[in-house]
């Protein structure tokens, strides 16, 4: 859990270098190799890896946007992740999803920018494995501030009425993008609305990767045992803003300090220390999981960016009036049905 940990916050902290570049000084969300937004999850990393640690390939899991330190400790191809993230041809899909759709089928990973979309598609993965009779389960991370969509309601009823091997994940940092979650939810526990629903919720109150690993085994081992779904949420924190370029204007500078000092890697590596690991392990840990993202890196600005011919593959619609493989050039003139 540590070396995920540490590949996930230095990853994000490289992202957001690399995601800078030729933004400043007037910032310029279309400049630098990274086009588009980024949302980044630095303080988070204790919640993916203690959950995922419990998953398996053939498990599912969905995330919202911000998604790298779940994907990383889930198992998705960091090169292609990264590639997909620079909008290269070589990534997960072809360039095209970018950072807040991300999909690598060979580990059963989805996420997406739209607020508590993961829990629809975590259903239907619970509902498949218990038609096909499989121990396979299902888990939808989520952010506090989408306790109060509909769509994750609506999950909550559905995993209820149909015992799903399906576990919510709601990582709790405090803030609904701009909003403290007092202003914006009527509960200070976002486990409590498992009740509405007749299903066991759980909160871990601190930013600790033990205490949601172990809190996590239970509830993956529940559903993985056919006992039904779990609400579980995690005390998380927020150490950059709401999206690259955010000034956080909003926060105050006391919360930003407080969320510097619940570093859960810190306090991870000191409890490895308090069994009797050595620094040298950790340090050789930290220098594995460094290597690993700056590889991943350098391997994606490499790779080539897509053709604009293909830019109508691998949608749902035809390529507008006029486009055809023989004239790529000609001019768009209307839909087509």
């Amino acid at each position: 859990m540590y070396e995920e940990m540490v590949t996930a916050r230095h990853y994000e902290e490289r992202l957001q270098e690399e995601y800078l570049d030729g933004k400043q000084p007037a910032f310029d969300i279309s400049a630098g190799p990274i086009p588009g937004e980024l949302h980044l999850a630095a303080g988070h990393e204790a919640s993916g890896a203690g959950v995922c640690q419990h998953l398996r390939d053939d498990d599912t899991v969905t995330a919202p946007h911000r998604p790298h330190h779940i994907a990383i400790a889930k198992g998705v191809d960091l090169k292609r992740m990264t590639a997909e993230i620079f909008g290269r041809e070589t990534g997960l899909s072809k360039g095209k999803g970018g950072h807040m759709h991300l999909f690598d089928p060979d580990v059963n990973f989805a996420c997406s920018g739209i607020i508590a979309e993961g829990c629809p598609p975590a259903i239907g993965a619970g509902l498949a494995a218990k038609k096909r009779n499989t121990d396979s389960v299902a888990v939808a991370f989520l952010g506090e501030g989408a306790i109060d969509q509909g769509a994750f309601l609506e999950s909550l009823n559905m995993a209820a009425v149909h015992d799903l091997p399906v576990v919510f994940v709601v990582e709790d940092n405090d803030w609904a993008i701009s909003m403290p979650k007092e202003r914006v939810t009527d509960v200070e526990n976002g486990a409590q609305r498992a009740g509405g629903f007749d299903l066991p919720g759980a909160r871990v109150d601190v930013d600790d990767a033990v205490s949601i690993y172990d809190a996590a085994k239970e509830a993956v081992g529940r559903a993985r045992d056919g006992n039904g779904p779990t609400l579980l949420e995690v005390q998380v924190h927020r150490r950059m803003g709401h999206f690259m370029g955010d000034p956080e204007s909003y926060r105050p500078d006391e919360d930003k300090a407080a969320a510097e000092q619940r570093d859960s890697i810190e306090r991870l590596a000191e409890d490895l220390r308090a069994h009797g690991v050595e620094d040298t392990t950790i340090q050789e840990s930290r220098e594995r999981a460094h290597e690993r993202v700056e590889e991943a890196i350098e391997w994606a600005k490499d790779q080539p960016e897509p053709d604009p011919a293909d830019a109508h593959d691998d949608v749902f619609s035809n390529p507008p009036s006029g486009v055809t493989e023989s004239d790529p050039s000609a001019e768009v003139t209307g839909g087509d049905d």
